[in-house]
C-alpha cells in the first residue's frame, strides 16, 4: 500500500511535522513506519477515522477514553502506561491473542518451597483480539522497523532478526519509548519524568529507550534459538 508523505494541510489549525523537519511524496506503509514518517501516519487513520481507531484499540488493552476522537491519536497524544503499551503489543507476539497480565507468579517460603504459582491461561479462540493473518503483517512491519528503520540497532547489535518494535518521541521529547517484542517476549522502555519536561532536544526514543531494551534482550534471549 502506498500512502502520502507530503504535508497535512486539511486543518489549518494543525500543523504535524516529521521529527527531522522534512517532508516525502508517496511512500510505502512499511518504508514510512520504518522510517517514522508521522503525515503517511496521520492519513492512514484519516482512512480508518478516528472513531473506529478509538473503538478498536480496547481489543488491545487501552482505555478508549484515554486517547482524543481526533487525527492526533495517530501520533501518541492519548494516554496509557507502559504495562498499557506492553499489552498491545503481545497481541501481536501472541499471534492476535490477547493475555492478561499477572503480577504475581509465584511464591515460595524461606526454604523455597512453592507455596502457589500462577498457571499460564490457555488461550482460546475466546481470547483472540485480532485476526491472525493481521498479527502477520503487524510483525513484518515491526521487523523492518528492527531491521532497517528507527531500530536497526536492535537486529544489529543482537545479531537475530526475530525481533520486532516501535519508537516512539513525544512532542518537545517529553518523553522517550521503544516497545517491541520477540514471539515469546514482550518489553516496554520508557523514560520520562514524573513531572513533565522535555529530556533534551535532540532525544528520541531511539537514542534513549532503544539500548536500554537491547541490553534488556541480550540477556533475557542469550541461548534462545531464533524463531
Amino acid at each position: 500500500r502506498i500512502a502520502n508523505g507530503a504535508p497535512f494541510t486539511d486543518d489549518p489549525n494543525w500543523d504535524p511535522k516529521n521529527y527531522d523537519g522534512t517532508f516525502e511524496g508517496p511512500m510505502a506503509i512499511r518504508q514510512a513506519l520504518a522510517k517514522s514518517k508521522n503525515m503517511v501516519t496521520i492519513r492512514v487513520l484519516q482512512a480508518v477515522t478516528p472513531p473506529v481507531a478509538k473503538e478498536w484499540i480496547a481489543q488491545f488493552g487501552l482505555d478508549p477514553d484515554k486517547h482524543p476522537e481526533n487525527l492526533t491519536m495517530a501520533l501518541g497524544s492519548g494516554s496509557l502506561t507502559p504495562l498499557q503499551s506492553a499489552l498491545g503489543y503481545s497481541v501481536f507476539a501472541n499471534g492476535g491473542y490477547r493475555i492478561t497480565p499477572q503480577f504475581i507468579t509465584r511464591i515460595s517460603d524461606a526454604k523455597g518451597n512453592v507455596l502457589s504459582k500462577a498457571e499460564p491461561k490457555v488461550l482460546s479462540e475466546d481470547d483472540r483480539a485480532i485476526p491472525a493473518r493481521n498479527a502477520y503483517v503487524m510483525s513484518s512491519l515491526l521487523q523492518e522497523i528492527t531491521r532497517s528503520g528507527t531500530a536497526a540497532k536492535a537486529q544489529a547489535t543482537l545479531k537475530r532478526p526475530d525481533v520486532y518494535g516501535k519508537t516512539g518521541t513525544t512532542n518537545d521529547a517529553m518523553d522517550a519509548w521503544f516497545a517491541g517484542y520477540h514471539p515469546e517476549l514482550t518489553a516496554v522502555v520508557w523514560i520520562g519524568y514524573d513531572t513533565p519536561r522535555s529530556l533534551g532536544v535532540r532525544e528520541t526514543g531511539g537514542g534513549l529507550s532503544l539500548p536500554i531494551w537491547i541490553d534488556f534482550m541480550q540477556v533475557a534471549l542469550k541461548g534462545k534459538p531464533v524463531v
